[in-house]
């Protein structure tokens, strides 16, 4: 009996560390203003991958910015469960990422908006899964969760838990789509003459 205990223990020793080895994680995604891409293993299964979260940062900032924020890689785990749980196919298209406060500014964004720290990501969802994913990014009970089902995304991000429906009266940017992405193009634009 007691060899076969020691047998016994001697197996889960040699098994355990491959039973508790995570599998490094992947994400594919498109910014939809810039058009930048990232399509690779971001985090080996223990912790991000330093060289992607330099490419990725770079891939979710938005196009006033000159030195990429580091993105907050809480943020993208959100992301990246959001997506496995919603199955999601194809690149992730992401709205906004890190917002300079320019931006921010421009598109009426929260004076104190996860945009700004880099640890938001607006999502673009299909209009007939907005519910749905929003209500898997509230099952996680990690960070803020905003659904905007008439703006075509999700908002998910690392900061506080909370959530609110953005298309709601006073729940978010009082302006129309076509004025806020015309608002973003103007303050592209302002800021890259100032370069």
């Amino acid at each position: 009996m007691k060899r076969r205990l020691i047998l016994l223990a001697g197996v889960f020793a040699l098994a355990s560390p491959r039973l508790r080895a995570a599998s490094p994680r992947r994400l594919a995604l498109r910014h939809y203003h810039t058009g930048a891409r990232f399509e690779g293993p971001w985090h080996d299964g223990t912790a991000p991958d330093p060289v992607a979260m330099t490419e990725l940062s770079a891939v979710l900032a938005d196009s006033a910015t000159i030195r990429p924020r580091p993105f907050d890689a809480n943020a993208l785990a959100i992301l990246a469960d959001v997506a496995e749980a919603a199955r999601l196919s194809g690149p992730l298209v992401v709205r906004s990422g890190y917002r300079t406060p320019a931006i921010n500014a421009a598109v009426h964004g929260a004076g104190d908006s996860q945009h700004l720290r880099a640890g938001a990501i607006d999502l673009e969802v299909a209009p007939s899964r907005i519910q749905q994913v929003g209500g898997l990014a509230l099952g996680l009970a990690r960070g803020g969760v905003g659904v905007y089902p008439q703006r075509g995304f999700v908002h998910l991000d690392s900061g506080p838990v909370r959530h609110w429906n953005g298309d709601a009266p006073g729940g978010g940017m009082p302006a129309p789509v076509e004025d806020r992405i015309g608002r973003i193009a103007a303050a592209w634009r302002s800021q890259g003459t100032r370069r």
